[in-house]
């Protein structure tokens, strides 16, 4: 385009000088009489080039991302997509068996959320991950803090139990606390028994909501807090010492050393983890699953034990489908309104800088 229109330029200026030739063509700092184009001219030439030599390396990342993308959208979206179908159907037993598809509508829909068991399911879910998102955050926070102030031995024996207990299947380590907590074989209630809470000797961990709980957040809490320490530790590695020194020659105590160095410093990692801690709680199935399915009397149910109930237990799979993409909708308005609060809280602090 800048080519033509210097051409179109050159066409249209008039031919005063010599034998019709345009001005600034003689000498001076022009080119010469053998026409050789000058170097503006030379530049906007040389410009579609660059722009075709660049096109490659901008569709390079594009191209990168490309398997990833596939493999999402075929082992994701298409999942979502029939999930999606499926919540539109009434789908039992009898239209599984006579390949039936009986378009209910939004019919599913308005049942569920016309439930007061939804809506109960849903709260105790929002509070149960809210509980252990904290404890997580800070018992996690704490021994981060501490494998920072270890020897070398120390430290790395600490970090490799971590590592184990982050390496250890989900599945064994329910096994592992249904053990623990039994109420006739287990160890937690011989050893309340020996300090003197003989009333514990034979107390059933799983027969009444507040207990179960209890079991099902100390093996939530367990499991995460490895993620959580090892990686604040890491952290902790990148902030300059000096930092440290100078709040100290300045008097700062554990505490004020914490609040104006370590966590302004660390603060996207506090972020970040609390927004993957969220998701990964509120998803929680096979802890809470394996340790009582729910119960006792679906007084532990979440909402993904309750889509899991509600679709394979009573064999309504439309109504399980319908109350899983509810669960996402949840899901994605906690983290929603969790990342407004972030922004929000970034925008303030820069606007006091």
């Amino acid at each position: 385009m800048a080519v033509q229109l210097d051409d179109a330029a050159d066409k249209a200026a008039p031919r005063t000088g010599k034998g019709d030739a345009p001005p600034g063509r003689r000498g001076g700092r022009g080119a010469g009489s053998s026409g050789t184009p000058t170097a503006p001219a030379r530049r906007t030439a040389s410009a579609p080039a660059r722009r075709a030599a660049s096109a490659p390396a901008r569709r390079t990342p594009y191209l990168l991302l490309l398997p990833a993308l596939l493999a999402t959208a075929v082992f994701l979206g298409w999942p979502m997509v029939r999930n999606l179908l499926l919540s539109f159907q009434n789908l039992n037993m009898k239209e599984l068996i006579q390949h039936l598809t009986d378009w209910r509508g939004t019919g599913n829909y308005q049942e569920i959320l016309g439930s007061e068991q939804f809506w109960r399911v849903t709260s105790r879910t929002v509070v149960f991950t809210a509980v252990n998102v904290v404890l997580i955050m800070v018992f996690g926070v704490l021994i981060g803090l501490l494998l920072a102030r270890l020897g070398t031995t120390v430290r790395l024996v600490l970090s490799a139990a971590l590592v184990l207990a982050w390496a250890m299947p989900v599945i064994a380590a329910t096994t592992v606390f249904q053990w623990l907590f039994d109420s006739r074989y287990g160890v937690v209630n011989w050893v309340l028994d020996r300090l003197g809470w003989h009333s514990m000797a034979h107390y059933d961990w799983v027969g009444s909501q507040l207990s179960t709980f209890f079991v099902i957040t100390v093996l939530i809490v367990w499991q995460s807090l490895p993620f959580v320490a090892l990686n604040l530790y890491a952290a902790t590695t990148t902030i300059p010492k000096e930092l440290y020194e100078a709040a100290r020659m300045d008097g700062a105590g554990t505490w004020k050393v914490f609040t104006s160095v370590t966590f302004p410093f660390l603060k996207p990692f506090f972020l970040a983890t609390t927004f993957l801690e969220i998701i990964w709680v509120f998803k929680a199935f096979p802890q809470i699953f394996a340790i009582n399915q729910g119960g006792p009397d679906r007084l532990t149910e979440t909402l993904p034990i309750y889509a899991f109930t509600e679709g394979v237990g009573n064999l309504h799979f439309g109504m399980g489908a319908a109350i899983s993409l509810l669960t996402i909708v949840v899901l994605l308005a906690m983290t929603a309104y969790y990342l407004r609060l972030t922004f929000k809280q970034e925008q303030q602090e820069e606007n006091g800088l």
